[in-house]
């Protein structure tokens, strides 16, 4: 099958892909109504949480460049000085910028 990548090809794309992630997104939210949260299921979507990341970040911290690999180290130590996400987040995006830019 082939879509126009111009005009109504690329909204139906869009439109596509908008209502996959809804329907996945409802779905995980349906079925987890049937699901007794006990200790166990609990632990198990924290665990989830923290594999997803770092399934996110290792591609980048080993296939990226300098400016990449400078933010997750930024971001990391920030994160381990202060425990707080924002400002972790922020010293991340200002090296890969200072180092992208320089």
């Amino acid at each position: 099958m082939n879509l126009d990548a111009t005009g109504a090809g690329a909204l139906t794309v869009v439109l596509v892909m908008a209502l996959v992630t809804l329907a996945t997104r409802w779905g995980g939210v349906f079925v987890m109504a049937f699901v007794p949260i006990s200790d166990r299921v609990r632990q198990f979507i924290t665990a989830m949480s923290g594999s997803v990341l770092v399934a996110i970040v290792a591609p980048m911290a080993w296939q990226g460049d300098g400016g990449a690999r400078l933010a997750l180290l930024a971001t990391a130590v920030t994160m381990l000085v202060l425990k707080k996400p924002l400002p972790a987040i922020a010293a991340g995006i200002l090296a890969a910028a200072l180092v992208r830019q320089f």
